[in-house]
């Protein structure tokens, strides 16, 4: 899983382990799991929680339709800045679907296998935010979980930027009958799951609990420091020396290097780590998990976004 380029020490007098960070540096690089509930827009959800945390920067990954619950991640302060690495992660949904005319089960489940698993092609709904233009995307499971006359309850799991309601659509096309999505939750984004997930009375309660009586038990539980919101992001641990020129937008060097993860290919996100396991910045991979192994110049990665505040580290002559 790794390749070691070389064996470094970290200097405990520069940054600290994310879990070892104060409440107040977490609510500024922190991912929460919302579980929305049915009526406000996602917007409207993250706008909240904003004005509950009093930040600047607040921005949610993967929007819920206003009667759609369930999972929706919300990212606070510089961790907005990961939004672009979970925004494309698989999602997976409970929902019902109405069919316009009852169908017999063996036809509804053969046509949703032949047609409806694997990867289709979906045109985007008249009402959203994207073009309306046709696109593959891939369904991993549809599985009918119990069928009420014309109501059929399913369980899904989907690539990002799939249409659940435009997909009964579908389904109810093909089948020859019609259908409509009655009823749907989100239950999983990527590794976040309803039972990381927390409602806004409890994410409410939890900061003014700290507030009030200096009890950070319950807000901890809560915010996700982003270094393990985007676990599922290929890695690059570099030296303390490294640190503060990446942070200032600097190139990384295979010099500055200690750790690679294996099978990175060029042109992929990557995120670039200090030996406290910090996220210092993501980046765009200019050279293979070899490349960078064995090489002694070029540019290893190009500074995308960077999320570690400048000065957290010592300035060096040489990174």
């Amino acid at each position: 899983m790794w390749l070691i380029k070389s064996e470094e020490d970290t200097d405990l007098q520069y940054g600290k382990l994310p879990n070892d960070r104060t409440l107040e540096e977490l609510i500024n690089s922190s991912i929460i799991i919302v579980d929305k509930h049915s009526g406000p827009t996602s917007h409207q959800v993250t706008a909240w929680i904003r004005d509950i945390f009093n930040v600047k920067n607040c921005g949610h990954s993967g929007t819920l339709d206003p009667a759609v619950t369930g999972v929706l991640p919300v990212a606070l302060g510089n961790a907005t800045k990961a939004m672009p690495v979970l925004t494309g992660i698989d999602k997976e949904y409970i929902g019902v679907m109405h069919l316009h005319k009852e169908v017999p089960e063996n036809i509804l489940r053969n046509v949703i296998s032949e047609k409806f698993i694997g990867k289709i092609k979906q045109r985007p709904p008249v009402k959203s935010a994207v073009a309306r233009v046709e696109r593959e995307r891939e369904i991993y499971f549809f599985d009918i979980l119990e069928i009420v006359g014309k109501d059929i309850l399913f369980k899904v799991g989907c690539e990002a930027g799939t249409y659940i309601r435009k997909l009964c659509h579908d389904i109810g096309q093909a089948l020859k009958v019609g259908a409509h999505m009655s009823e749907l939750r989100r239950t999983k984004v990527g590794d976040f799951t309803e039972g990381k997930s927390h409602s806004l009375v409890e994410i409410r309660d939890a900061y003014e609990f700290w507030k009030g009586n200096n009890d950070e038990a319950n807000l901890r539980k809560i915010l996700i420091p982003v270094e393990y919101a985007t676990m599922h992001v290929k890695r690059v641990f570099v030296k303390d020396s490294a640190v503060d020129a990446l942070c200032n937008g600097s190139p990384l060097y295979p010099k500055g290097i200690t750790r690679i993860q294996k099978d990175i290919i060029r042109g992929e996100t990557i995120a670039i780590m200090t030996l406290k396991e910090e996220l210092i910045a993501l980046g765009i991979s200019k050279m293979t998990s070899e490349e960078m192994l064995n090489r002694k110049t070029g540019t290893a990665v190009r500074i995308d976004r960077v999320l570690m505040p400048r000065g957290t580290y010592q300035k060096w002559e040489k990174a």
